[in-house]
């Protein structure tokens, strides 16, 4: 009863906050394909918010905190990503800039699970965790800044991003935290670790991509940027989630054995 209480409030709020930021919003084409897919993962954060938050207390109370961001991650995305639609339906046009609005606050808060479920499993050093922040606010911020014309070149901009993006990969590969989930002495959670690495190397290198052929070069049309950016964030974030999930789950399971 407590997980259907929950249920209904997440998705009463976050209904409610949609259509707070899309009151004017006209009505889908069927046959416009990029708006088709932000109905698509606007619908998908939607599921994946009410799924973790569900699934909150059904893991060990060490785990809790992750799940709980996961769900804000997928919640905050989906009230942009609605906001994001109604643009398109009305203009046909929703910048890259727009993201930034999400990304502000859901790439910190997914660098910030690293050291999370860290956390969960073992004691870590708090320097783990601001680095981590810190390095995913200079890579967001200084992409931001770049497109939104507020350094003397986007190029600028684009060298603070990839500092930022290669810096933390080397946190969780090679640093500090990389070294604390190799002697974690868990399968599991070296395996979701990894995984968690990967999305962050091989999912978040499409923004780049994105940044460098669609503002840079000027190769690839807003239409086509913004069906890939959808698809990728699906991936990255929904996903990114499912991972911390299956290894909670999986260790609370072996704790209660």
């Amino acid at each position: 009863m407590k997980n259907l209480k929950l249920f209904v409030l997440v998705i009463i709020a976050l209904v409610g906050l949609s259509f707070a930021a899309n009151a004017e919003t006209m009505f889908l084409a069927s046959d416009d394909f990029v708006g088709i897919t932000f109905w698509l993962i606007s619908m998908g954060m939607l599921a994946a918010t009410a799924f973790f938050f569900m699934e909150r207390s059904s893991v060990s109370v060490r785990w809790r905190s992750s799940i709980t961001v996961a769900g804000l991650i997928t919640g905050i995305a989906f009230i942009n990503y609605m906001y994001m639609r109604g643009i398109w339906v009305q203009t046909g046009d929703t910048k890259t800039l727009y993201r930034y609005i999400d990304w502000l606050i859901t790439i910190p808060l997914q660098m910030v699970e690293f050291y999370l479920i860290l956390a969960a499993i073992r004691k870590v050093p708090s320097g783990i965790f601001w680095r981590l922040l810190i390095g995913s606010l200079v890579m967001v911020i200084g992409g931001y800044l770049g497109e939104a014309g507020y350094l003397p070149s986007r190029m600028l901009g684009f060298i603070i991003a990839m500092a930022g993006w290669i810096y933390l990969l080397y946190e969780i590969f090679s640093g500090e935290a990389g070294r604390a989930a190799a002697k974690s002495g868990n399968k599991a959670f070296v395996t979701a670790f990894s995984a968690l690495r990967m999305i962050v190397t091989v999912g978040w290198s499409i923004y780049p991509l994105g940044y460098v052929f669609g503002y840079l070069m000027g190769s690839i049309d807003i239409n086509s940027l913004n069906v890939i950016y959808n698809l990728v964030d699906f991936v990255n974030k929904i996903a990114f989630g499912l991972v911390i999930w299956s290894v909670a789950m999986s260790l609370t399971g072996t704790r209660s054995k």
